[in-house]
């Protein structure tokens, strides 16, 4: 099963971006479609986006088009999730998943089977 590891949150400003990265380990993450979820205080887990295997294609939520966009190194087993034009509101900890190996997954956390342990994004006002 593999593992996953992301880095890259932090405090910044309304209007502000950030670069999230999610690392893979234990398997060669060109296995796995990859998806990006975000859990606010209070809120249940959102899907922000998922990339297909190669990177070619990417399936974005509502609150993510237009701002947020998908990519994935797999060279270096690293999926990235870049975050921009960042509001309050994108305040959450923001964690990358897995599917089973081969399988796509879509927009329910329930398609996913290997989570990293979650990044803190805080944007201030």
């Amino acid at each position: 099963q593999v593992q996953l590891v992301e880095s890259g949150g932090g405090l910044v400003q309304t209007g502000g971006s950030l670069r999230l990265s999610c690392v893979a380990s234990g398997s060669t993450l060109d296995k796995y479609y990859m998806g990006w979820f975000r859990q606010a205080p209070g809120k249940e887990r959102e899907f922000v986006g998922s990339i297909s295997w190669s990177g070619s294609s990417t399936l974005y939520a509502d609150l993510a088009k237009g701002r947020f966009t998908l990519s994935r190194d797999n060279a270096k087993n690293t999926v990235f999730l870049q975050l921009n034009n960042l509001k309050p509101e994108d305040t959450a900890v923001y964690y990358c998943a897995a599917p089973s190996e081969f399988l796509a997954g879509g927009k329910n956390t329930y398609e996913y089977h290997s989570w990293g342990q979650g990044t803190q994004v805080t944007v201030s006002s």
